[in-house]
């Protein structure tokens, strides 16, 4: 049998479709038309998922002596966010073309029709850019008629106190409206300030981030861990964010989830010390990529931060880009914010964010670095590494095979127990053997539908490594045929060899 790739690059449509015709991810709210930009994971895709979480974990932070994990809430104390400068500052410029009713954002609007950067300028500038250069809309592809650009906080906001909702109280005035009653006594307007007064109070946001939660609780980590500068705290999460633009597939979506570091160092004296530290976990964010997921380094490569387009909180940013299929895209970052996070919380708060050094009393707030990855991006650029269509040519005929290379650690499923026939007893022993592996806590899939050769091709989807193959001579000798996905080879092994297979696999020895 010949082989041979036909496919470099998945086309992201196709793999939309894979997705949801093999359970990774499905559109949501599907069946009532949907939820613009909201994704569900399916059985395989919540698997796949969180075994790339766990491979974050192990890498960054449970084999290692210097980092700790938590798990903040979603739902903070809106200060909180006033101290970070969500509140006042997270937000992304848009606008409307008035005759289709399309929403963009404005600085994406911009650069792909002029490549000029616009970060920075104001809502007046950014207006005059467009208007003057008479900007289409991207959809219709033809001439807008343009709203003024406006910032729009990206935050999603909720509020405890019902009652005295912005609608509740809107709907009060049109009341007194509608009966002509249009003025308002000097009881009545104390009484609606005091609403809204109670409405503001209530005020929540649901996080855009997960890094302040690990801020906020800095000390207690410090205290209840006993650590030592430099350590890392760690943290898997959702994240909220209401872009204006999401899009491509998982790439940008309105609800996240986010593997973040912020690990604390002493006040460095030297920029030289503090880069030491910056290009030691920039090195770990590749090793991630390249060694513990397996992706092709030519897929990946640096991008640094100009000094003119840093955060403000930022000293230095590095993102490591994808090549995707839209093109190249941020998939992790690194950033050095200083001491400004901490500090920011200490002057808000009013609480002590000092570190006490052990050794020479000296009482400073730490520095931090931040490297950061999204759960969903780290999803998508897995598919886009490992799906391939590989052409098969055997005794004159071809065909395509469609097959998902995940590594060992990352596959769904480690094993497939496939039966050659229902009958003669091979189902049951291939279901003994299933409920054997299963109590040892084993990923292992069970299919009895369909001739073997089409159940080698579901399981080579998967991105199942190995299946187990239950036939007649397994009857007679206890052994089982192992067929390999990438090869295709096949072997006889014992039954009891199979939790072999599970070791090597977890030893990375395949």
């Amino acid at each position: 049998m010949e082989r041979f790739w036909i496919m470099a690059t998945v086309n992201l449509e196709e793999l939309m479709h894979f997705c949801r015709r093999k359970g990774f991810v499905y559109s949501g709210s599907e069946i009532y038309g949907g939820l613009a930009n909201t994704w569900d994971y399916g059985p395989k895709g919540v698997m796949l998922k969180n075994n790339i979480k766990q491979a974050w974990r192990e890498h960054f932070v449970t084999s290692r002596t210097d980092m700790v994990e938590i798990d903040a809430g979603i739902l903070m104390n809106q200060k909180v966010w006033e101290a970070s400068g969500h509140t006042a500052g997270f937000s992304d410029c848009l606008v409307d073309d008035k005759k289709t009713k399309h929403r963009f954002r404005a600085d994406h609007l911009i650069e792909d029709q002029l490549g000029i950067d616009v970060e920075g300028k104001t809502a007046a500038e950014i207006t005059k850019i467009i208007k003057e250069n008479n900007l289409k809309n991207p959809i219709t592809k033809k001439e807008a008629d343009w709203t003024d650009a406006r910032y729009m906080n990206l935050m999603f906001e909720t509020n405890r106190d019902k009652i005295n909702h912005p609608a509740t109280l809107l709907t009060e005035l049109l009341a007194k409206y509608k009966e002509e009653k249009i003025e308002i006594s000097e009881a009545e307007l104390e009484e609606l300030k005091a609403k809204i007064e109670s409405q503001d109070n209530g005020r929540i946001y649901l996080r855009p981030e997960t890094a302040q939660g690990i801020f906020v609780q800095f000390k207690n980590v410090l205290l209840s861990e006993r650590k030592k500068l430099p350590f890392g705290i760690g943290q898997v999460g959702k994240a909220f964010r209401n872009e204006i633009t999401p899009g491509n597939f998982i790439f940008r979506i309105v609800e996240l989830e986010q593997m973040e570091i912020e690990y604390f160092i002493d006040k460095p004296k030297t920029d030289e010390e503090w880069n030491k530290v910056f290009e030691m976990l920039l090195n770990s964010q590749h090793e991630f990529l390249t060694q513990k997921l397996g992706f092709d380094p030519a897929n990946i490569r640096d991008k640094e931060h100009a000094a003119e387009k840093l955060s403000h909180y930022s000293k230095r940013t590095v993102d490591i880009e994808f090549k995707f299929p839209f093109g190249w895209g941020e998939l992790t970052g690194l950033a050095y914010r200083t001491d400004f996070d901490l500090s920011q919380h200490q002057k808000y708060s009013g609480k002590d964010m000092n570190y006490l050094d052990p050794q020479t009393g000296e009482k400073f707030i730490p520095h931090v670095m931040e490297p950061t990855v999204g759960v969903d991006r780290l999803f998508l650029s897995t598919l886009c590494q490992f799906y391939a269509e590989e052409k098969l040519e055997e005794n004159g005929k071809e065909d395509v095979r469609t097959v998902l290379k995940l590594p060992y650690n990352l596959a769904p499923f480690k094993l497939a127990i496939l039966p050659l026939m229902k009958k003669d007893g091979l189902a049951e022993k291939a279901e003994e053997i299933l409920v054997n592996l299963k109590k040892q806590n084993m990923s292992v899939d069970y299919d009895e539908a369909g001739s073997i050769g089409k159940r080698y091709r579901r399981q080579d989807e998967n991105g199942t490594p190995f299946c187990v193959t239950v036939d007649y001579q397994t009857l007679e000798n206890g052994t089982v045929t192992l067929r390999n996905r990438d090869d295709m080879s096949q072997i006889r092994v014992k039954i009891e060899e199979l939790n072999e297979v599970f070791l090597r696999g977890k030893l990375g020895r395949f």
